[in-house]
């Protein structure tokens, strides 16, 4: 099971969590909040996580000497960082729809919902 989310350097599982879960995790989370916040669609993540994936993979390349062009790493940390801007993406626009339209919704988590009558 070594090595299938993380490099099998020495500091594989450490770079993992640090720079992939962690640092392109807060990227990725500011990317879907300010894409929720300019009213962009939701799919517009698709792109930018390909280039937030492809910066990750660069640092896990230039500071630790991890495989610059592994597809399975790439994918790996695409479908995370997807996940976290998703995330990010619906806690600013629940927020968002609440406050816009305070009359007509209510938060409910990472999602609205309509404000029941009287």
């Amino acid at each position: 099971m070594d090595g299938v989310l993380w490099s099998d350097s020495p500091y594989g599982l450490f770079t993992f969590i640090l720079i992939t879960l962690i640092l392109g995790g807060l990227g990725a989370w500011a990317t879907g909040r300010a894409m929720a916040q300019t009213w962009r669609p939701i799919p517009m993540l698709l792109p930018y996580m390909v280039f937030l994936t492809a910066g990750v993979r660069f640092l896990h390349y230039a500071l630790y000497g991890e495989p610059l062009l592994s597809l399975q790493f790439f994918i790996i940390d695409y479908v995370w960082l997807m996940i976290v801007a998703v995330l990010g993406y619906r806690y600013k626009r629940a927020a968002q729809m609440a406050t816009q339209y305070s009359w007509a919704y209510e938060r409910a988590g990472m999602n609205w919902r309509a404000k029941s009558g009287a």
